[in-house]
This record gives structure tokens, sequence and C-alpha cells, in this order.
């Protein structure tokens, strides 16, 4: 009896393996399926978004706004014309369809909702990330004569029940431009229904989402509480959605559509391409003194009187750096998130004004400003993103004039930044900047097209970024002997349970540091200390190191380490491409030329 029980269990386990077996090559197909739906999907999306012959039904001047259109640009905004985008993105917005709107930095975005607010008889409402950016707004759009307001935690409460009677009973004046944060529209409840009111009175002709791509987590600038604008459709159905941003690649503007349930809308892009911008990237001097002298050097002469901003990478060197400018007599001013609201509006105002010839600021100043006259925008460190570097570069220039925008790079910056990242995605964006910061031979303007998904020929730099002005040769030089001498030195720290940090690892190298961890076959290196720290960050950026993090209650400490697995077989070859400006004689040996013969005159250190 037993037995034939065991038997028919047995037959029931194997009929249930094989069931799922099945299953399980089911779910396989099934993923499969869903992933080439998904595909599909995108591409499908891709063609509705971006359909030529749609974008030309709004290229006219025939619609019933455009008379009116025309004559507002001019008298209230003090503008001869509409730039090309700009007119395909008014007639749709006005035509109450969605859409996501791509333009540069200083393209003029904010009249693409500025405008057709004045044109019609309720009110838009913006949904803005930064207070610094609704202040800037607001302070032009008042010059303007026109009726703003914005509502957040620090409105006053007259302000408040102001614009809560508007909302809910419909009293006059009419706002035609709300701002608000994500946050207090996700959190005030009271708010919220405040604008379904205005919804049902139809009063709410539009809502304007700038800086869309925080909507992304894929996004450079990532908000958790724009997730809450994913609702907005559902609570406003027949309230047109238009999104902007200067920043954001394909992959960002698809997840925005999802999140914000407009899939296959309209997406309008413009060129970003900023032709009156010098991109350049600078050596960042290794001593601070140093680097302050190269910093007064050229606001006292290259840019004397001229308005510009410096990004620094926390709040601290914010302080410590507009600290030290103004002791060497310059007009400066720190502007980050932890100054009160009225010292952050005045040091804004008076940096509007030209009171102030730099703000010394973090990436809490910046989305949205609009000073025309800005000559120059500095990286004091590198930024944490190509998304970052292209939209604070481009506060510079926007009349239209030549301006400079200028990175300096130091590859200790680069750990500085590491150190605060939070995700894979976050130390991905931090990646390319780094490698946009080592390549001394490639146009700056097709670096950045090729991350924004836009086609670009080179020639139309022209010689407008530090790599096309000197224009010189690459040269290939191969790095495999100096990558062993790296390992060599990484190994006996490892042996000796010690953690390298970049500036342990440069000290062993050049014979400094601690004397029991230097490796007796690894010769110093005879060239200066920051070229042998590019080629360590050739390596990393390539793969041959990696670096890692170590957490304590007070600190992130990044180390360097070979990359797990990873070991120069017989034959490997790793090879550099320096541009012929850059000197690394007596370092390297230079590869093979298109001849096949190597340079006689290039000491091989091996």
């Amino acid at each position: 009896m037993n037995e034939d029980l065991g038997a028919e269990i047995k037959k029931y386990d194997l009929e249930i393996q094989s069931i799922e077996s099945e299953i399980a090559k089911l779910r396989q197909k099934l993923n499969k399926l869903k992933t080439k739906k998904n595909e599909l999907e995108k591409q499908h999306n891709l063609v509705k978004s971006f359909d030529k012959t749609a974008e030309d039904l709004y290229k006219g001047t025939d619609f019933p706004w455009s008379a009116n259109l025309t004559a507002l640009l001019r008298e209230k905004f003090k503008l001869e014309e509409f730039r090309p985008t700009q007119l395909v993105a008014l007639n749709a917005t006005l035509s109450k369809k969605d859409l996501l709107l791509l333009m540069p930095t200083g393209g003029g975005k904010s009249l693409c909702y500025q405008l057709p607010a004045l044109v019609g008889k309720g009110t838009t409402l913006v949904v803005s990330p930064l207070l610094s950016l609704i202040e800037d707004q607001q302070i032009a759009l008042r010059k303007l004569g026109i009726v703003s307001k914005s509502i957040n935690s620090s409105t006053p409460k007259e302000i408040k029940k102001e614009i809560n009677d508007y909302l809910s009973k419909g009293t006059k004046p009419v706002i035609k431009l709300l701002y608000v944060t994500p946050e207090w529209l996700s959190k005030s409840k009271l708010f919220k229904s405040y604008l379904q009111k205005c919804y049902a009175m139809g009063n709410l002709e539009r809502i304007a989402i700038d800086e869309v791509h925080c909507c992304s987590q894929w996004g450079h600038d990532f908000r958790p509480d724009y997730q809450f604008l994913s609702l907005l459709k559902d609570m406003f159905p027949n309230v047109p959605i238009i999104g902007l941003t200067a920043t954001a690649t394909l992959s960002v503007l698809f997840d925005v559509q999802n999140m914000l349930n407009i899939k296959g809308c309209l997406i309008f892009r413009s060129s970003f391409n900023r032709p009156n911008l010098f991109y350049k990237v600078i050596p960042k001097p290794q001593q601070t003194e140093q680097c302050l002298e190269y910093l007064e050097g050229i606001l006292k002469n290259k840019f004397k009187n001229k308005s510009g901003i410096i990004y620094a990478l926390s709040i601290k060197d914010t302080e410590d750096l507009a600290q030290a400018l103004r002791g060497r007599g310059l007009k400066v001013r720190p502007y980050h998130a932890n100054l009160e609201p009225e010292l952050r509006r005045k040091v804004h105002e008076k940096w509007l004004n030209d009171e102030y010839q730099v703000v010394v600021a973090t990436v809490a100043f910046g989305m949205g400003i609009d000073k025309p006259d800005v000559r120059f925008v500095i990286h004091h460190s590198i930024p944490k993103s190509m998304e970052s570097l292209y939209q604070e570069s481009g506060r510079a220039g926007r009349d239209g004039k030549a301006a400079k925008c200028i990175v300096m790079y130091r590859f200790s910056d680069y750990f500085r930044g590491s150190a605060i990242v939070n995700s894979k995605t976050e130390e991905t964006k931090l990646r390319s900047v780094l490698e946009y910061c080592l390549d001394s031979s490639t146009c700056r303007r097709k670096l950045l097209a090729t991350h924004f998904d836009e086609k670009w020929n080179s020639n139309e730099c022209n010689r407008n970024c530090d790599n096309c002005k000197t224009s010189t040769s690459v040269v290939w030089y191969n790095i495999t002997p100096v990558c062993k001498y790296v390992y060599a030195i990484i190994e006996k720290a490892e042996k000796n349970e010690v953690h390298l940090t970049l500036l342990k690892l440069l000290d062993i190298w050049f014979k400094g540091g601690d004397k029991n961890l230097r490796v007796e076959d690894v010769p110093m290196p005879k060239v200066e200390r920051h070229q042998a720290e590019v080629i360590v960050a050739y390596l990393l950026m390539k793969g041959y190191l990696v670096d890692y993090k170590s957490y304590t209650a007070y600190a992130t400490n990044c180390y360097i380490q070979k990359a797990p697995g990873c070991s120069l077989a017989p034959g490997t070859v790793i090879e550099i491409p320096i541009s012929a400006s850059v000197t690394y004689r007596g370092l390297l040996k230079r590869s093979a030329d298109a001849e096949g013969e190597p340079d006689s005159k290039i000491i091989r250190l091996d």
C-alpha cells in the first residue's frame, strides 16, 4: 500500500515538474514578448511624437489667436519675432494639445507658457522645482506688468487667502500665472481641493511643468515629489499639459510621457547648440592658493566688470570660495539652499542688478535664471552629469553674445562627487562627465550632441571650443606598462590591508607616503603629477580600475582598486589618445603610427 502511494506521489511530482518547466518556458517567452512589445511601443510613440507632419500643422500664423500673439509679443514682451520652435509650441498648446518642449537654455521656453496665459481668460498653473527660479520669473513678470502669484510654505497668510479665494470663488483680479513647487502641490490637500474648484469653474486653462526632466528617475535632477504629477491628467483631463526642459535624452522624454500619462504626445525639439558659447576644460590647480589666484586673475582682467556664475560642489565650498574671493577685493556672494529666504532673494536681486559681479552657487541657483548678459559660467568642480554641465553652462550668453563656459577639472574632485551620489544611475552620469573632461581632442559640442541623441557635424563648431580651437592631431600612447605598475602598487597595499585613496596611490607612485607600500620595481614617473592623474583616470574610465566606497558615521571615503577579475593577459595593449598639444614625452611609449613605426623620440617607460 505504501509503495503504491509512493509511486503515485512520484508520478504527481513528475507531472508537476513538467508543468512548472512549461510555465517557466512560457514565462520566459512572455517576458520576451513584453520586452518586444515595449520596444515597438517606444518606436510607435517616437514616430508619433516626432511626426514632422504634425509639427507642420502648427507652424502657421493663421490661427484665431495669431494676431493677438504677435501683438502681445511686441507690446508686452518687447520682442520682434518668434523663434521657429516657439511658434509651433505656442500654437500646439493653444490648440489644447499635450506636448513636451526640449529647447536649449536661453532658447525662450518660458515664453511658451507665459504668452498663452495672456491669451486665455483663466489661469496657467506653473509647476517649478526651485524657489529661486520662481523668484526670478516673478521679478521679470512684474517688470512687464503681468499678474502672477506663487504659493509655497513660506507664502504670507494674506497672499495664500487671496490665491485660495480666486481658485475657489473666481474672485478678481484673475491670476494669469500661478507658480507652485511640486512639494506644495503634492502635500497640500487644501490647495488641491481649491484647484479642483478652479477647474470646475473652467478657470484652469493649462498646466506648465518647468524642468520636466525632474519627473524621470533617469533625469539628472530627479525630484520624488514630481511623481505626484502623474495624477494631474486624471484630475484635470481636459487641461493641456506642456512640459519644458533644456536637458533630456530620448529615454528621459519617454519616461516622462509615461509618468505624466501623456504617451505619444507631441515632442518639439530645437537644436541643443548655442553657437555663441565657448566650451573649455582647464586643469584645476592642485593648491587652493593657486586656484584662487587663477580665479582672481580672470575676474579682474578677462572678465572685468562682467557678470558671471561660479558653481561649486557643496554649501561649504560656496561659502569658503566666496569669502576668499571677497578677501581679494571682488564683489562676490554665495548662494545656496541654507540661506535665509530674504537673504537669498537679496543676493539674487543684487546680482541681477550688477551690484555683485559673481554668485558662487550650488545647483540651488540657476534653473530658469534669466539674466541675459552673463558672460561666463565656471564650474569650480566637475558637475554631476552632462545634463547639469549643459544646463548650468547655458546660463551664459542668453543675449546671443559671446560667453565662456569653463570646467576646472581635477581628478580628485571626481571622487568628491562620487562620495555623494546615491545610485548606479548617478555614478554613470558622473562618469560621463569624467569622460568629457578627459577628452582632449573631440569637439566639445559633438560630445554634448552624442549624449543628447543629436547628430552633429564638428565643422559647425567654428572652432568655438578648446579642442577645435587647438585643432591638433591625436597621439596614441601605450599605457599597458603603467597599468602594470599601478596594479603592483595596489596589490602590495592589499597585502598590507591598506585601502588606497587617489592621494595615497599617487604618493606611493611618486616615491612618497608610506615607505612600506612602495614597490621597488615601479619607477618614479618622469612627468607632472596631474599627468599621472590623467592616466589613472583613464584606467578607471576604461574599467581597468574601479572606485569603491567605505562608509562611516561622519563621512564616505572613496578608494581605488583593480577591477574584479581583471588581469592583463599577455598581448594586452591599453592605449590612451592624447592631443598632440599635450606632452607626455618621457612617460609613455607611443603606439605605432600609421606606417607601423613607433616614435623613437619618445622614451619608453618599460
